[in-house]
């Protein structure tokens, strides 16, 4: 009699968490129609965020959208247009359910001994053009900082996980590496939580870095005096909602 696909699945989340008698290197592919991307300023202004899976209907775009867009999401800013900060309600319009409907905009692949959660390594990719605002001039000028004709990805290199700590079926912790935009690299330390969706594992990426840093990052913001340069953008927070799937098995 062939194993039920829940006893399956119980089995291989079993091998996940539980501690194993061997290390074994198991290699995870990103899903791209359920993994997304995001970003969002710190203060957002009403309007100041980003992401690849705009037709998920937890997400909305900010004041000021184009037309076209059907909103029904309620409204979530607690800053409205105003310069207040927030960093709590990060991203403001989290993925409530993954569903199968998000561009093809992130790809990449995994390394790891889920056992014990070393040796883990990887590289995750976001087609920035991908990134969507909602409001059809800012995106347009959001990809010209970018240079998304001539620098299409936007690249995490993951070199290790640090301070594990489990919680029932949930991996939370933090990951090291390497974040290129453009053509810049600097390490980064992004919060993780990991944990099963299915037969799948879903992985929440969040990281922060002070907004000036952009300035190395997209250096044509310089010229284009935002509220960058006038000191009104304070915090700078980019991360993934990631749906990572055993390498070869049936999406």
């Amino acid at each position: 009699m062939r194993p039920s696909r829940q006893f399956r699945t119980l089995s291989m989340f079993a091998g996940l968490f539980l501690p194993a008698a061997a290390p074994a290197q198991t290699r995870w592919v990103v899903d791209p129609p359920t993994s997304l991307a995001w970003w969002q300023m710190s203060p957002n202004l009403g309007h100041l965020w980003a992401t690849t899976c705009p037709a998920d209907p937890s997400w909305r775009p900010g004041m000021g959208r184009s037309p076209g867009w059907n909103v029904t999401t309620p409204d979530r800013s607690t800053t409205g247009v105003s310069n207040r900060e927030d960093t709590i309600h990060v991203p403001l319009y989290p993925r409530r359910k993954v569903r199968h409907l998000c561009a093809a905009a992130v790809s990449g692949e995994v390394v790891a001994d889920t056992s014990n959660w070393r040796g883990v390594h990887g590289t995750v990719r976001v087609r920035s053009e991908a990134l969507i605002g909602g409001e059809a001039m800012r995106d347009a000028l959001m990809h010209q900082v970018l240079g998304t004709d001539r620098y299409p990805d936007i690249v995490f290199r993951l070199d290790s996980l640090v301070d594990l700590v489990r919680l029932g079926d949930t991996v939370a912790g933090s990951a090291m590496g390497v974040l290129t935009v453009r053509d810049q690299q600097r390490p980064v330390t992004a919060e993780i939580k990991v944990f099963p969706d299915s037969s799948s594992l879903r992985v929440l990426a969040k990281w922060r870095v002070p907004a000036l840093v952009l300035h190395d990052f997209t250096p044509g913001l310089r010229y284009l005096n935002l509220g960058l340069d006038a000191r009104i953008w304070k915090d700078f927070f980019m991360g993934a909602d990631l749906v990572f799937r055993l390498a070869g098995a049936t999406p």
